[in-house]
């Protein structure tokens, strides 16, 4: 037989109740480089399954107990992508060819011709090749297509857009930091879509709405039997990301022994699978997220320094929307469009004082509340234009929040800021903590004030 598969190192279960057949096949097979298994019945394959993947498997169509189309049945429910080439003898082609059309790839009579099984097996190996890339491109057709563009005329999200596309042409691992609901997904997609992986598929793990009990067999996947309810082998973000890109959200949130376990995998990107000994390698880029002070977490024991410094290679901040209002129309056009499409409703228009509204508000909530006031308004709104009454807040509210005492406040604000600041000798860490915010906040309010270091 060939000998072309041996750097694959492929699967073949063989399924047939004469010694003889298997022990033949599986000789063929195994001197030609793959990782063959052999099953004298049904029950024993199904139990096998749990064994592999098997790229290819073999099934002799008549067997004691459970016949090889119903074998073919059951395997084809626990995958429906299964490769399956029949063995069969000459007189039950009819029944061969009732396989094919239930979903095996072909078949072969007995005696078995191995010159003519290698030319099959070869052939469903170049299908099965072919299939998984074309699912690969259309997940990630489907990613690309489906993610958003960043929106944003303020020179702050220019900036946070040329920052993203430069560090996409590298690996360096990314932090991404910001209040939330900023669009911190959406840059480390666009620095996914800009890279040079971006063929390959982004794998988001939001680390906050992960159990931490469940997080370890989220990131490393799990074997059968590692814990209670693990029925099966499970691939974990990191395997699956191969290629690509893991993108962890709200990093500051995972525990000291995850903390030790990620800094592991970043440096030698490889882990192995809970339950599991087999040491699995994996290429996939870090991008992670977090509205967390890092630095005050180090300063008290709950986060890392290590694994702070592994993640924060290259910083890329997002500015809250409350300083980038220009950025506030072109935002709401985009989601009236959006949502115009999902809605099958005609595209419409946004009344002055509407707007005005919008431009006014403080949203804490940031890019997230303003799309989800968006879609409220375009059920409610009535075409073709969206009013004032059609938006959960009215001007009396607005005008609270930016009240003359609010503005004296903030001018309070500005100055104490500054004087901390010169106390402590613009050391940021420092300051932040005597003013009692987190850094990412204090460079959101040197931003806005326009403070400088003399």
């Amino acid at each position: 037989m060939a000998n072309n598969h041996k750097a694959l190192q492929p699967s073949i279960l063989v399924v047939d109740d004469e010694l003889s057949v298997r022990d033949s096949l599986s000789k063929w097979f195994k001197e030609d480089g793959y990782r063959v298994g052999t099953a004298e019945n049904a029950n024993r394959a199904l139990s096998l399954m749990n064994e592999g993947p098997w790229d290819v498997m073999l099934l002799d169509i008549k067997m004691p107990g459970m016949d090889g189309l119903e074998l073919q049945k059951r395997l084809k429910e626990i995958d429906k992508d299964a490769l399956i080439i029949i063995i069969t003898a000459f007189a039950a082609v009819d029944t061969a060819v009732q396989a094919l059309k239930e979903g095996a790839f072909d078949y072969i009579t007995k005696p078995v011709d191995p010159d003519h099984l290698t030319h099959l097996v070869q052939n469903a190996f170049r299908a099965k090749k072919l299939t998984d890339e074309n699912w690969r491109l259309r997940q990630q057709m489907s990613e690309l297509s489906g993610a958003d563009e960043i929106v944003g005329e303020s020179p702050q999200m220019q900036k946070v857009i040329d920052l993203a596309r430069t560090v996409a042409q590298t690996d360096t691992t990314v932090m991404i930091r910001g209040e939330s609901g900023t669009g911190k997904e959406l840059v480390a997609r666009t620095i996914h879509a800009n890279s040079s992986r971006k063929y390959f598929p982004i794998i988001t793990v939001n680390c906050g709405a992960v159990p931490e009990t469940l997080l370890e067999s989220e990131l490393f996947g799990h074997e059968k039997g590692a814990f209670t309810g693990a029925q099966y082998r499970r691939k974990g973000k990191f395997e699956m990301a191969d290629g690509g890109t893991v993108f962890l959200d709200e990093i500051g949130t995972i525990s000291q022994k995850m903390q030790v376990q990620l800094l592991r995998v970043l440096e030698t990107k490889q882990f192995t699978r809970v339950g599991g000994n087999e040491m699995i390698s994996s290429d996939f880029r870090i991008i992670c997220a977090t509205n967390r002070d890092l630095e005050a977490a180090i300063a008290d024991r709950s986060f890392r320094e290590d694994l702070y410094y592994r993640l924060n290679v290259f910083t890329i901040f997002i500015p809250p929307l409350r300083e980038r209002r220009v950025d506030i129309p072109p935002l709401v056009n985009h989601f009236v469009k959006k949502y115009a499409a999902s809605m099958s409703k005609p595209t419409i228009d946004i009344d002055p004082e509407a707007m005005d509204l919008l431009i006014r508000n403080r949203w804490p909530g940031n890019v997230r509340e303003l799309e989800n006031v968006i879609e409220r308004a375009m059920v409610l709104a009535k075409p073709p234009v969206i009013r004032p009454e059609d938006l959960p807040f009215q001007m009396s509210q607005i005008q609270e929040q930016n009240s003359p005492q609010n503005d004296l406040l903030t001018s309070w604000e500005k100055i104490h800021i500054e004087k901390v600041l010169q106390k402590m000798g613009w050391n940021i860490t420092r300051s932040a903590e005597a003013l009692g915010i987190d850094r990412v906040t204090l460079y959101s309010k040197i931003s806005k004030y326009g403070l400088k270091r003399p």
